[in-house]
């Protein structure tokens, strides 16, 4: 299965855990995934639509990916919140 890697207040939402084997065949398809399993991520990383938020930032192996890119069973997909700030 694809491993979903939480950063940051992501990781807190979902139980303090980093790492989550998930089933699905796109990205989009992992995050409902992840929010079903742990309510308590809903509406941080989809919107109220289910569309991804435009402060969170999805990898696929190192790479940017998108909702709808698709993933392979040995995929890791890291998942992180937009930094913003300074001077």
């Amino acid at each position: 299965m694809p491993l979903v890697r939480l950063r940051g207040p992501l990781k807190q939402l979902a139980g303090d855990r980093a790492e989550h084997a998930l089933a699905g065949a796109s990205v989009g398809e992992l995050l409902h995934e992840l929010e079903r399993e742990h309510p308590a991520t809903s509406g941080w990383i989809l919107d109220e639509r289910g569309a991804l938020r435009r402060h969170i930032n999805v990898f696929v192996n190192g790479e940017l990916g998108a909702q709808e890119t698709p993933v392979e069973p040995e995929d890791r997909i890291d998942v992180l919140p937009a930094l913003s700030g300074g001077r």
